[in-house]
This record gives C-alpha cells, structure tokens and sequence, in this order.
C-alpha cells in the first residue's frame, strides 16, 4: 500500500476527484453570483457534464489546493483534530470565487461574504466546544480584519476624496477572520499589502495599469489567505519581520 504523511494515496484520489468536481461548481456559481441568479438549480447536474462549458483550469487548480491541503494536514482519528483540513476544504471553493470574481468585475459579492461568513460562525461554534479560547480567538479576527479594512477604507477616503477599497474587501476580511484568527488575519492583511504594493508596481510600470485605474485587492487576500494555509505561521511571521525591518531582525 502506498502512502504519502501516512494517507492511503485512494484518499489523494478521492479528494482530487472531489476537487475537479467543485472547481466547476464554482465556474458555475461564478457566473450566477455577480448576475443575483439563483445558485441551486434543477438543472446543475446538466450544468456539470455540458463540457463546452467546463472550465479545466478552474477545475485543476482546486483539484491539486485540495490534494495539497491533505496532504499538508492528513487524516486524524478524531473529527475535531481534522477541523482545519474541513474548514479549508470549504473555504477553498468560497476564496476561488472571490478571486475570480474581484478580478473579473471588480466586486465581491455580499451573497459571497454572507457565506463564508456564516460558515466561519459554525466552524468558531464547533472550535468553541472543545476550546472557548479558540473561538474568542475567531472573533477576535473577524473583528480585527473588518476593523483595520474599514479604517484604511475611511482614511483612504479622507485623504484621497475616494474609496482606497470597498467595502467588499471590508466584509471579506472580517469573515475570513473567522477562519484564520487574530494573528493569521494580521498576517493576511500585511501579505496581502505586501503582495498588491509588489504587482501593483509591476503593473503601472509596465504601463498594463494606469495611476488612476483601480486594481481590485481581493485577489492579494486570496493569495495571502493560500500562503496561510500551506506555511507554518512561525515560518511566515519570521519571513515578514526580515522584509519589514529590512533584514535587521535577529532571533
């Protein structure tokens, strides 16, 4: 039998399979959410086999963040010990589509939003059975990522006479809050500035963008959120404090 972090590779396939499928729901869903048409339909099953509408792409990149995923977590015994691979297997699909969608039209969805946010509540409801502090903790997130978006939002306003970001971006942070903590959605916020400041001048030096087009953040969340999820935090919070301080941090 074959093995890979002590899961049989049957679970690799199955996981993969279940990965191809959801990244064609989402190439579905994508093009109902920004139009307000009803998600579930009759006729998605239909949907699903029409293969001129498969988007292979889409459904290759969350095959392989779902196999990824498994083997970056594995399988525990316990329900409860594999709450993190759950809950990133759900908000895969969910971030996928912010991304494609911010990108796309510039907006994120409150559907979208709603979404994860009150899939974040049930995952902060179970962690707050077995550990309280594990849900003050989600909270504490979903409150500090709304909280330092809608600042910057306010100042950027302030000073530049217009939004330095919508309040899409606001509300995504928040409810990704809800997933990653306080201290993981500090570090998406500052990955995410890190990242967008970086292509961002790529961009309008490669005059692909100009100054006072609008590039849309949610897809640096995204990234940022990813890079969460596959590198121990004590790796990311060490690779940040060097870029912030120049190289001048010393353990």
């Amino acid at each position: 039998m074959i093995y890979f972090n002590d899961v049989h590779i049957l679970w690799y396939v199955l996981i993969g399979i279940i990965g191809l499928i959801v990244g064609q729901i989402v190439h579905i869903i994508n093009d109902k959410l920004p139009k307000g048409e009803k998600i579930i339909e009759k006729n998605i099953i239909n949907q699903l086999k029409q293969k001129k509408k498969l988007n292979y792409l889409l459904m290759i990149i969350t095959a392989i963040i779902y196999i990824a995923l498994l083997y970056r977590f594995g399988i525990q015994k316990n329900i409860m010990d594999n709450i993190n691979l759950i809950k990133y297997l759900v908000l895969t699909p969910m971030i996928l589509s912010a991304f494609i969608i911010d990108y796309r039209l510039q907006i994120i969805p409150n559907r979208l939003n709603l979404t994860i946010f009150e899939t974040g509540l049930i995952f902060t409801f179970l962690l707050g059975i077995v550990n309280i502090n594990l849900a003050i903790n989600m909270i504490l997130g979903m409150l500090a990522g709304a909280g330092i978006f809608l600042i910057i939002t306010l100042i950027g306003g302030l000073i530049a006479g217009k939004e330095a970001m919508g309040f899409g971006d606001v509300k995504f942070m928040g409810a990704l809050g809800l997933y990653f903590g306080l201290y993981g959605i500090i570090a998406i916020a500052l990955i995410a500035f890190l990242i967008g400041a970086i292509i961002s001048i790529i961009l309008l030096i490669s005059k692909i963008k100009k100054t006072d087009e609008y590039i849309p953040f949610g897809p640096f969340i995204v990234i940022a959120s990813f890079i969460l999820m596959f590198i121990p935090f004590d790796l990311i919070v060490l690779a940040l404090l060097k870029i912030f301080t120049l190289g001048m941090y010393v353990q």
